[in-house]
């Protein structure tokens, strides 16, 4: 009921597209989704963070926006027709909708080519991350930013326990393939790093040790 109450007072505009995402974790994504030209956000909603990717990302960039969208009650999904119609109020780009899962939408997209932005808001299971992760990390080019929602918790919002920051802490924060470049809220920023510069970083940090050892 409560959908069906803001779909008609957002038709009216008398109240806003929803999200879950804060100002600052927006301000975070654009800034590092700047100039990118093949992104991805896993889990639009309402299309509210897919406008400020979409107006970040180069002019001539490509948004892909993968969401499910399981139909409601109404046997259709009221939050597919807000995020549309949201979006297309962009210009800037394009945007290709995928009515897909996260990993659906990998293994549709892969062999298309990299992406050097992905945003996950999907599944905030263990097993939905896991799968996200899994999917969507060998996707992403050397040097692009992988960002993982509700994946740590915050003074306001505690979540230690949600199956996404477990699965962040236990495995996304230890993969060799990535750093951690920023965290904003419930918001974790990584990069993938070359693998020859990560090889040579191991290297002289396992000859830095031994020296220190010796020296002991």
């Amino acid at each position: 009921m409560r959908v069906l109450v803001h779909f008609g007072l957002w038709s009216l505009g008398l109240a806003d597209a929803e999200t879950q995402t804060t100002e600052a974790e927006r301000d975070c994504l654009a800034r590092h989704a700047a100039g990118k030209k093949r992104g991805v956000e896993i889990g639009v909603w309402h299309g509210v963070t897919t406008c400020r990717l979409r107006r970040a990302m180069a002019p001539n960039a490509t948004v892909f926006a993968i969401d499910p969208y399981p139909a409601g009650r109404l046997g259709f999904s009221l939050q597919r027709i807000i995020a549309h119609k949201e979006v297309s109020q962009i210009s800037r780009g394009s945007v290709r909708w995928i009515r897909q899962t996260g990993a659906q939408a990998a293994h549709s997209l892969r062999g298309s080519g990299l992406f050097d932005f992905v945003f996950i808001d999907g599944d905030h299971s263990y097993e939905g991350l896991e799968a996200d992760w899994t999917g969507w990390s060998q996707l992403l080019a050397v040097g692009g930013v992988i960002a993982l929602h509700d994946s740590r918790s915050t003074p306001e919002r505690p979540i230690d326990n949600a199956g996404s920051v477990v699965f962040t802490h236990e495995v996304i924060l230890s993969d060799p393939r990535f750093e951690m470049i920023e965290t904003v809220d419930s918001l974790t920023v990584l990069q993938r790093i070359d693998p020859q510069t990560s090889s040579h970083h191991n290297l002289s940090s396992s000859v830095i040790k031994g020296n220190e050892g010796e020296a002991s």
